[in-house]
């Protein structure tokens, strides 16, 4: 069994990390560390994890973590890289879901998040968490920074067209990403723009000047494309829980007018087990993949257009962040990628 610890166990993502280890046939829970809630158990916490979890947090000493396998860190930015040194010195593996190590430079690191960053090393070595992308380096990784929740359906959706391999099918630069997510992305805080009465009954973009998911997205991007990738990309925030709506919009070249975009997709796609290209025609629904580690991706081209339009759906807690740590830890232990993750989506 893999030894698991989890640092920030508080949150949304912590507790939908908690909700998928609890029943991980390969897993076992062995600390879940909070400073504020150190000592409480966690079914006080969670009520929905009585009988599942019988941990109590404490507090995040490397003393409790040196004995686990691999530690998720669930915490605010900058957290991990403070811990992360070591914990891997120690021989424990480290998976991020905040954002220390999601961006190779230290200058747009500390430009986006307005801190300098403290484990240089680690940040060098450590690899980009989408396994669609960079499956192989995370079997070997030591540390893993996972990708933001937006970046995954924006780059899951990109993947196919952007890729050497399809031969150009559309024009790297003017990309436009228009981006939809839950109220839970903005993690579990008071604070006055989440609040029912704010947020319910009300849509509205965010982040319009700049967003720290849009120079995440366009490295990762680059990364698969092999060039400088231009995007555009405003989020918005739904009157709703979970789950996350991309709608991608690129410009064909002469050779992706010809192409056919559907069967490429299908194929790229083919043998990915939490990627499900869906029929053509199709309008893939955030409540379609609620609670579950799928994104439903469909493609459009719209009549008279010149544009390839994709849209992308995930759960932003599950494939958008826990899901896809666990999906991560399973590829580092070499097992079977989908183990504790064939989760059937909760409708309605």
């Amino acid at each position: 069994m893999i030894k698991v610890g989890i640092v920030g166990g508080t949150g949304y993502t912590g507790v939908e990390l908690l909700r998928l280890l609890a029943r991980h046939p390969h897993a076992e829970l062995r600390v879940i560390t909070s400073r504020s809630e150190a000592g409480q158990p966690v079914s006080g916490m969670f009520p929905s994890l009585r009988g599942v979890v019988d941990l109590a947090f404490s507090e995040p000493s490397d003393d409790a973590l040196v004995g686990c396998d691999v530690v998720f860190f669930a915490t605010p930015h900058g957290v991990a890289m403070a811990q992360a040194p070591g914990l891997v010195a120690a021989g424990v593996r480290v998976i991020d879901l905040a954002a220390d190590f999601r961006l190779k430079s230290p200058a747009e690191f500390e430009r986006w998040y307005k801190m300098p960053h403290s484990a240089l090393s680690l940040l060098e070595e450590a690899v980009y968490g989408l396994p669609e992308v960079n499956r192989e380096a995370i079997r070997s990784a030591r540390v893993v920074g996972m990708p933001g929740c937006y970046p995954t359906a924006m780059q899951l959706g990109l993947l196919p067209v952007l890729e050497p391999a399809s031969g150009g099918l559309v024009e790297p630069e003017g990309i436009i990403a228009d981006c939809k997510s839950g109220v839970s992305g903005a993690g579990r805080k008071a604070e006055v723009g989440t609040l029912l009465a704010e947020a319910g009954d009300n849509f509205k973009a965010y982040g319009v000047a700049g967003h720290r998911h849009w120079p995440e997205t366009e490295q990762g991007l680059a990364a698969i494309a092999g060039r400088r990738v231009g995007l555009t990309f405003v989020p918005h925030l739904l009157p709703m829980i979970r789950g996350i709506h991309a709608t991608l919009y690129a410009r064909l070249t002469d050779a992706g007018r010809e192409a056919d975009f559907q069967a490429l997709y299908e194929s790229r796609y083919r043998d990915e087990p939490f990627v499900d290209v869906m029929p053509p025609g199709s309008t893939p629904e955030t409540r379609s993949v609620r609670a579950s580690n799928m994104v439903r991706i469909a493609v459009h081209r719209p009549p008279g257009s010149d544009l390839l339009m994709v849209l992308a759906v995930e759960d932003n807690l599950v494939k958008g962040a826990s899901g896809q740590a666990v999906q991560v830890m399973n590829l580092m232990f070499d097992l079977p990628e989908t183990a504790g993750l064939l989760h059937v989506p909760v409708l309605p």
